[in-house]
């Protein structure tokens, strides 16, 4: 990989893409690390110095739910680097609950950082990965194919996401962007502990829904308890970034490859892809 090619990465301050961050500067990536808070950089910062590649990692301010903050961000990167080579989505957040009981503003505040914040920054990002013929990857869910329950906010996002994306998969590859998606399953990571749920209070303003609530979050609890971490999970990221012929769709492990098989018989997007370029051809 060539040492000039630049990435800009979403949501690098813990987790997934933090790791990625990192990951990609150790692959010899000039990295662009996003974050609403830049005064969260210490640990990026000092990871990447530990395996050399803190020269690489340029950090700067993106909330994505601002668009004149991801104008901005975008701006300077591309002034600085003289363009972008790649996108990394990455930057998300979890909600968990049911509609009856939590009502429209959870579901609406999932959209705006989970999906809106993509589509803004996929709309900044796109001139700039044309004019490199670069690629746009997008750190997605099995909850993006797969719903589950009281998940329905997240989903619900992960699923439009899902959606965009292949939809854009075509249209983008017409004038030389590659774009894929990357579902992780479980990852050990400050997503889950950054909800900062009260479990008890919310069982409890769960009314009927209450012991089914319970149920799930045990089950999710044992399944965070033996996740992937965010180190793994992040290494299929820089693999796709490097790939020279990217799959549209890849899951970052054995188990997220079986729970999305279990509803995709095409796991890794191809036929859909051929049947879309298909649609595309000009006669």
């Amino acid at each position: 990989m060539a040492a000039s090619k630049t990435v800009l990465i979403t949501g690098t301050s813990t987790g997934i893409g933090l790791a990625a961050a990192v990951g990609a500067a150790r692959a010899g990536w000039d990295v662009v690390a996003t974050m609403r808070d830049p005064g969260k950089a210490g640990r990026l910062l000092a990871e990447a110095g530990a395996v050399g590649a803190a020269g690489r990692i340029h950090v700067e301010r993106l909330d994505v739910t601002d668009a004149a903050s991801i104008a901005s961000a975008v701006a300077r990167a591309t002034a600085a680097h003289d363009g972008l080579d790649a996108v990394v989505n990455n930057a998300g957040a979890g909600v968990v609950g049911t509609i009856e009981v939590g009502g429209m503003e959870p579901v609406r505040a999932a959209m705006e950082v989970n999906y809106f914040g993509v589509v803004e920054v996929t709309r900044a990002t796109m001139p700039h990965l044309r004019a490199s013929k670069g690629r746009l990857v997008t750190v997605t869910s099995v909850g993006g194919v797969v719903g589950q329950p009281f998940n329905e906010a997240y989903c619900a996002a992960k699923f439009a996401v899902e959606g965009f994306m292949e939809a854009l998969a075509s249209v983008a590859a017409a004038v030389g962007v590659r774009v894929s998606v990357v579902e992780p399953g479980a990852v050990a990571s400050e997503f889950v502990a950054s909800q900062r749920i009260d479990i008890p209070a919310l069982v409890a303003e769960a009314g009927p829904y209450g012991p089914a609530l319970q149920s799930y979050i045990d089950r999710a609890l044992q399944s965070f308890g033996n996740a992937q971490s965010a180190e793994e999970a992040a290494a299929t990221v820089v693999e796709v970034l490097e790939a020279e012929d990217p799959p549209f769709r890849v899951q970052t492990s054995e188990w997220a490859r079986g729970f999305t098989a279990s509803k995709l018989a095409d796991v890794d997007g191809s036929a859909v892809q051929a049947m879309m370029a298909q649609w595309l051809e000009t006669r």
